[in-house]
This record gives structure tokens, sequence and C-alpha cells, in this order.
């Protein structure tokens, strides 16, 4: 022990912040100390003195460490390990995209339909596996319907058509009637006669293409019957699974979590809702404006646009295409009539009934509608279009879940009853 003051004491201190000082590391602690270099005398003190023997003194210094610490291996194969994983899930992920796109579809119906399932379920006494029997068996009739009810026409019109069609190439050879005199004018039949040779050719290649469409069509079918069996599943199954997840919980977080669930059911049920309201609105738009120009089966190709408008962004297009083409067959006017009237609707659709609507159904900003609409189109194209508006709404719920139970205030009550909980 050095007594403070004496000259054994103020030899280390000079020593230890000499010029012949060095920082080492304790092997005891682990920390930065410094130490006097071997041999490295104090000026003034002779060998053997207190000072001299005090090369091996070392003083501990306050401040971080200033080498390199040696990462552990464990470490490194738990690194290495954790990159190759995430990368397997995602490519796990794209060679299954096409599935996922189905489950996640699947979804969306299960969850929009569960309400609807609840309450034919106390119509037959409780017994769920007849409530949803029924309830899809409905849904195939109501298909299958719709199916006829633009397959007839089609049928008829196109027997009708092929039973005319030599009079329409006489016609046309001949220069007789409307199409004889637009043939003339437009010099078809010269053109037919040169590339005659031609349109042979792209006709005997026609065979490759139709292959690739007969497989899409294939795999189309496949989707949907995949997607429905899901649906079905989902919506048989899905109370006892959310049953059985809920009760895992404590009594107060199960509470809460059910909550939490009824108003996300209520969004993806709103969004369902309001679709169908405005795909309603511009059948029904469609079928006057039809009506009044005297365009042919009105009714059904109005019909047509409200299916097709349920398709995010490109349906009423879609719709569109095939109202005009009928129009214009019909007359010049009529076709001009049309198409100004869709380029006006579609404007009004997106920049004024889905905001607002879907700002009523699903409760959400006519803002954040709008701008959820675009990134949903920007990140997954129609898919994300489709299911943007009801993951804002999820989202919403959720974060307001949040900032409740964070500021202990209490959570509004649930805006759909237990019988509508969802999938």
């Amino acid at each position: 022990d050095l007594v403070p003051g004496s000259v054994q004491a103020i030899a280390v201190e000079q020593i230890a912040h000499g010029p012949y000082a060095r920082s080492v590391r304790c092997p005891a602690c682990c920390s930065a100390v410094t130490v006097a270099s071997p041999g490295a005398g104090f000026p003034g003190v002779g060998a053997g003195t207190p000072a001299a023997m005090s090369s091996n003194v070392i003083s501990p210094e306050s401040g971080p460490t200033t080498g390199r610490e040696r990462v552990p291996v464990r470490t490194i194969a738990t690194v290495i390990a954790m990159v190759l994983g995430t990368g397997l899930v995602l490519l796990l992920l794209r060679a299954m995209s096409q599935v996922l796109v189905w489950v996640v579809i699947a979804v969306f119906f299960a969850v929009a339909l569960h309400p609807l399932a609840n309450r034919i379920q106390r119509l037959v006494g409780g017994r769920r596996w007849l409530a949803t029997l029924l309830l899809f068996l409905g849904a195939v009739v109501l298909l299958i319907g719709v199916a006829a009810a633009f397959v007839t026409p089609l049928v008829r019109e196109a027997r009708v058509f092929i039973d005319q069609a030599p009079s329409y190439l006489d016609d046309i050879r001949s220069g007789r009637g409307a199409l004889g005199e637009l043939a003339q004018r437009v010099h078809l039949n010269e053109f037919l006669a040169s590339n005659s040779a031609k349109f042979k050719g792209q006709a005997s290649a026609l065979g490759v293409p139709a292959l690739g469409v007969l497989r899409t069509a294939a795999t189309s079918v496949a989707a949907a019957v995949t997607i429905l069996v899901l649906s079905y599943l989902m919506v048989l199954e899905g109370p006892k699974i959310v049953d059985g997840t809920l009760a895992l919980l404590s009594g107060q977080r199960e509470e809460r979590f059910r909550k939490v669930s009824a108003d996300c059911a209520r969004t993806v049920t709103g969004y369902l809702t309001g679709n169908l309201l405005i795909s309603l609105i511009c059948g029904l738009l469609t079928w006057v404006t039809l009506l009044a120009l005297g365009v042919p089966y009105a009714g059904l190709i109005a019909f047509f646009v409200a299916v097709a408008d349920l398709i995010p962004l490109v349906g009423a297009t879609l719709g569109a295409v095939v109202a005009v083409v009928a129009a214009f067959v019909h007359g010049t006017t009529a076709g001009i009539v049309v198409v100004v009237f869709f380029i006006v609707y579609q404007q009004v659709e997106n920049h004024l009934l889905q905001p607002v609507i879907f700002a009523r159904t699903v409760q959400l900003n006519p803002l954040a509608v709008l701008l959820a609409i675009l990134a949903g189109v920007e990140l997954a194209g129609i898919l994300g279009a489709l299911l943007a508006i009801p993951v804002a709404g999820v989202i919403q719920v959720v974060v307001r879940d949040l900032y409740a139970y964070r500021t202990g205030q209490s959570t509004p009550t649930p805006t759909v009853s237990e019988a509508e909980q969802p999938v």
C-alpha cells in the first residue's frame, strides 16, 4: 500500500502517465489499463527503488476498449442460418405464388359470406354443414343462371349469323347492300385476293396459340374450382378454428381479439356491399342509356357491365367495350353517345362514387380510399386493387385498437353482432 503524497506514490503516478506508459487489456477484468514499459525508470530515482520496481504497476482507465472483440462462432452460424432460412422462405413463397393468390381470394370470399351463413344456420336449427351447403348450392345455381343468361342469346345470334354467312359473302363479292358498298369503298375484295396466301399461312399457324388458350382456360377452371372448395371449407370449419384459437388466450385478451376480429369482418363485408352497390348503379345507368338509344339486348348488356364492374379499375372498361360494340352495330350515333357516357361515368365512379360509398361502408376517409386503391394497383395489380380497401380498413381497426390499448381508453363497441364473428 502506498501512502498518498509519498515519493513512491508520486513515482507510480508519473510512470503511469509518463512518456513510457502504454495501454493494454487487463487479463482479469478485460478493461483498458495503462502500464509502464519494462525497464522504464523514473528520472531521479535509482534502480531498486520503489519507483523502479513499479514498472509492472497498472492503473485502470475509464473508457471503451481499444481492442477488437472476437465474434463467437455460434453467433456467426446463427446469422448465416437466418439468412439462408429467409432466402428459402422467399423462394417457397415465389414458387407458391399462384396458390397463395387463390388462398387469399378464398379467405376474402369466406369472410364476406360468413355472416350470411350464420343467418342461414339460425334458420335451419343451428346445423352448420346444412347452412353452408345451402349457401354454396345457391351460389352455384346463381352462377349457372347468369352464365345461361349470357350464353343463350350468344348461341342464338351465332346460329343466325352462321345461317346468313353465305348471303353476306355474296353481298360482299357482288357489291350489294351495306356490306357490299363498304367492301367496295375500302377495296376489300382486292385486299383479300392479294393476301390470300398470307392468310392461309396465318390460319395454319393458329394451332400453337390455340393450345395456349386451352391451357389458360383449363388453369382458370382449376382456379375457380379450388377457390370454391377452399371458401366452402373455410365457411364450414371457420367458427371451430376461431373458437379454438381464441380459447388459448386469457378472458380479457380473448374478448379484445374477438372485438377486433369482428370489426375486421365488418370491414370486408362493408367493402363487398359497397362494391355491389356501385356495380348496381353502373348497370342501371347503362341500361337506361342503351334503352333510350334503342340498342338491342339492352338489359343483358347492362347486366354484363354490372358484373364486370365488380372487377376494380378495369371492370367498367371491359363492360364498356361490349356495350360500345353493340351500340356501333346498332348505329354510329348510338356508338358515339355510349362512348361519351362511359368516359364520363368512369371518371365519376373512380373519383366520386368509390371514395364516398366506401367511406360509409368501410368507414374510411375518401382520401384514404383513393390512396389505398392507387397503392394496391402499384403493388399487386388487379389483386391489389381488389384487396386494397379491405386491407386498409383492417389496418385502421388494428391501429385504433392498439392506440386505445396503449392510452387506456375503451375500444368502441363491435360493429357486428356475435353471430357475425369472422372466419
